[in-house]
């Protein structure tokens, strides 16, 4: 007698080297896929940061339209003021400082949907004023949300850092964190004697940025007309971004000759995020501020900085947005910093 059996269909199903081969298949498009979704997000990012450059170059025109003058970078009340101040304001005669109303971007406000934020100061007083700022101020007044941030002064790509001027005002009684609300977007100065000396100029500081002044007591205010150079040739924002954390060359800087990696000047509302453009030599993390005649990503205390791939936003007088490469011509920087130095550029530079 024969014996059979029957053995059922076999069940289909992968096996190890199949399932390997897959998954191997499956991370390679992951890698390949990746950069073009980190590259679309970047540039998504950079879109909403020049939307936010072109929402100040626009409000700028406005309140020249309505003042028939722009801010200067800072102003500051004269001692006349200050005496006829009432209350008298605290610490007017403490430290200059302490006679200064808003910065420029903190006096636009008005003009890109931040009048309820404005509205909360009195601009006939100092900023640094107990009617003026919240506690942990000393005697402070003011209601916390006068310090809101303002998302048109943020740009997408900068990573979140710190902005607590508690260190900066502890010589005027403020014992605990005071975090005041950031800006990635600054007016230039001028330049630096050290890159002033890159591009033919004598060795000494300018003051002829779209919004400089030298002497912010007399000259508070600046007109269109004096922007001989056209305003489409002239920068009046432009990024520099990350404070408070200092960053050289896309990291972090951790220690340095300039003694910290913090540095201040990264409130909307602070006359002194307006500063002077170095030249760097960008070769030293150990001693970022070495001369040269580098400018752009180099170093963010005073230059201008950004977190998009090869280079920063800018806006000119005339409402309109570019981008400059970082290892843009240190002569077309200059050019489009001075606003009365003369240059011929065409409006692709």
């Amino acid at each position: 007698m024969r014996l059979s059996c029957s053995i059922g269909p076999r069940k289909a199903g992968f096996t190890l080297v199949e399932l390997l081969v897959v998954i191997a298949i499956i991370g390679t498009l992951v890698g390949l896929l990746l950069p073009a979704v980190q590259a679309a997000r970047e540039a998504a990012r950079r879109s909403a940061c020049s939307n936010n450059l072109k929402q100040l170059g626009l409000a700028l025109a406005n309140h020249e339209g309505a003042r028939k003058n722009v801010p200067a970078w800072g102003q500051e009340f004269t001692t006349a003021e200050g005496a006829a101040m009432s209350p008298p304001s605290p610490y007017f005669n403490a430290t200059t400082d302490a006679r200064k109303p808003f910065g420029v971007l903190g006096q636009i406000l008005p003009y890109m949907e931040g009048g309820t934020i404005y509205n909360m100061f009195n601009h006939k007083r100092p900023l640094l004023d107990p009617l003026n700022l919240p506690p942990p101020w000393p005697g402070g007044q003011q209601q916390p949300g006068a310090l809101a941030t303002v998302p048109a002064f943020i740009c997408p790509s900068t990573p979140n850092v710190p902005s607590d001027y508690q260190p900066y005002f502890a010589a005027l009684g403020v014992t605990q964190p005071f975090l005041m609300p950031r800006t990635d977007y600054v007016p230039i100065r001028g330049l630096h004697s050290s890159l002033a000396t890159c591009v033919g100029l004598p060795a000494t500081t300018t003051h002829n940025g779209m919004l400089g002044a030298e002497n912010i007591v007399t000259n508070r205010w600046v007109k269109y007309s004096q922007v001989i150079d056209g305003l489409s040739k002239t920068i009046c924002f432009i990024e520099e971004a990350g404070k408070q954390q200092r960053f050289y060359r896309g990291q972090p800087l951790q220690a340095s000759a300039l003694g910290g990696n913090l540095v201040l000047n990264s409130f909307y509302g602070d006359w002194n995020v307006a500063r002077h453009t170095r030249g760097l030599s960008g070769a030293n993390p150990a001693d970022p501020r070495a001369a040269g005649c580098g400018v752009i990503n180099i170093l963010n205390d005073d230059n201008p900085y950004a977190f998009h791939p090869g280079g920063v936003s800018i806006v000119r007088g005339d409402a309109s947005v570019g981008f400059l490469q970082q290892d843009v011509d240190t002569f077309v920087f200059a050019a489009l910093v001075s606003r009365d130095g003369g240059e011929s550029l065409d409006n692709s530079q």
